[in-house]
């Protein structure tokens, strides 16, 4: 039960706080509304708890064997990501009106958690932190996802409906572009740290 508690207060911790993820739904939630992101709101909750229990179960033990495996998967969600951004910064609010622009989907956003920098933090750090030699190892990587699971639904639900309320605040297309821009200046922001990892694995190798 002590492990559970800390865990919960770790996942609630990380999840609450920006990253693609939020900036994301909450970007979703003043250009489409609640209604039209909930499937990617859903993809999100239900997507990143089964990628902590598949990185628990065995994929992490893939990539400590294959780091340049690891390595490319970031590349690409670098690189999937600053196509994002530009998707949203460059989104035309009358497009968007028009339905020329739909939001993502649950699909969509379960198998974006594999390119997410800040979710592949957030897997492998509470992997390794709350499960301990001798312990009953699938039990306590259950026990992890099981928590991520409890928040995710609060957590970036509240990112939505914070993102729905400015949506009824910018109703002019100019203020929605100003509000579109600087998501995505912000998605840009949460990469670098993931940008910096890749270049000094690449161009910067221990001696």
């Amino acid at each position: 039960m002590e492990l559970f508690f800390a865990v919960l207060f770790f996942a609630f911790s990380t999840t609450i706080t920006p990253g693609p993820n939020n900036v994301m739904i909450m970007s979703s939630g003043v250009n489409y509304g609640v209604k039209a992101s909930v499937p990617h709101w859903l993809g999100i909750c239900l997507g990143f708890p089964l990628m902590v229990l598949l990185v628990g179960l065995g994929f992490g033990v893939v990539f400590e064997r294959y780091p340049h495996l690891h390595q490319l998967i970031k590349v690409l969600g670098v690189a999937y990501l600053i196509w994002l951004a530009w998707q949203i910064a460059s989104a035309e609010p009358k497009a968007i009106e028009q339905g020329k622009s739909k939001p993502f989907s649950f699909m969509q956003a379960a198998l974006f958690q594999w390119v997410n920098g800040k979710a592949w933090v957030m897997a492998c750090g509470a992997v390794a932190a709350f499960t301990t030699v001798g312990g009953v190892y699938w039990l306590e990587v259950s026990i992890i996802s099981t928590a991520f699971l409890l928040v995710a639904f609060p957590c970036v639900g509240l990112w939505l409906v914070f993102g729905a309320a400015l949506r009824a605040i910018l109703t002019k297309a100019l203020f929605q572009r100003i509000f579109n821009i600087c998501m995505a200046i912000i998605l840009l922001l949460s990469v670098v740290p993931v940008v910096l990892e890749i270049w000094q694995y690449y161009f910067m190798p221990a001696i």
